[in-house]
């Protein structure tokens, strides 16, 4: 991916950091999306393309650590802050919560661009975290009923004739069901299944038994 399908926002009320950044980032190949204030950047509808953002710590708004907590549990892109008054208990929150880095102004364009490369790294690497989690949860949701309720007894390590007789089923139509799991799961093994159950937090409420297949 080219750093033009790349975006960066930046949200600082100096116009002359937006200008010499903005003029920076679509130097080096960015889309850059500057605001004034928090507030417009919150309004502005996010492209869906991986991003980061270069966040003031004193905004006319709402402090930027603010901003940080306020916008953690939605989806956002990783945040680099820059300030021109750092000082170490605001790093350490900022970095705390999620921050990629904490740069104090003036800093070099080296360690800017670092930072920027570092936060995109890690939301492409969400990204794909996340669209991984959408086709197993497609994939969870074309189990029928039954082998929904097979799934957490197998990845518990029951053997078969045991996660059966939890359900009152026959050892061989638990063997289809489990059959049945596997491939619509796109599952290559048990561990491998068992990945896919705990991304998908299905909750095992079962221990192994001792006695055979």
């Amino acid at each position: 991916m080219s750093s033009n399908e790349e975006i960066v926002f930046v949200v600082d009320d100096d116009v002359r950091v937006r200008e010499a950044l903005g003029e920076l980032l679509e130097a080096l190949g960015w889309r850059a999306e500057t605001f004034a204030n928090a507030a417009d950047y919150v309004a502005y509808p996010k492209p869906d393309l991986p991003a980061c953002l270069i966040l003031d710590v004193e905004l006319p708004d709402i402090n930027g650590l603010d901003l940080q907590r306020q916008i953690g549990e939605s989806d956002h892109p990783p945040i680099v802050f820059i300030t021109g008054h750092g000082d170490i208990p605001s790093t350490v929150r900022a970095i705390k919560h999620g921050a990629v880095d904490f740069l104090t102004k003036p800093f070099s364009d080296a360690d800017l661009v670092a930072a920027i490369r570092a936060a995109i790294a890690q939301d492409r690497a969400r990204r794909s975290d996340r669209a991984e989690l959408d086709v197993l949860r497609q994939r969870y949701l074309d189990l029928t009923s039954r082998e929904r309720d097979v799934l957490p007894l197998v990845v518990s390590g029951l053997l078969n004739k045991q996660a059966a007789a939890e359900l009152g089923i026959s050892e061989v139509t638990l063997q289809i069901h489990r059959r049945n799991i596997m491939q619509k799961m796109a599952a290559a093994s048990l561990a491998d299944l068992v990945r896919i159950a705990e991304k998908l937090q299905i909750p095992v409420t079962h221990s192994r038994r001792s006695g055979s297949s």
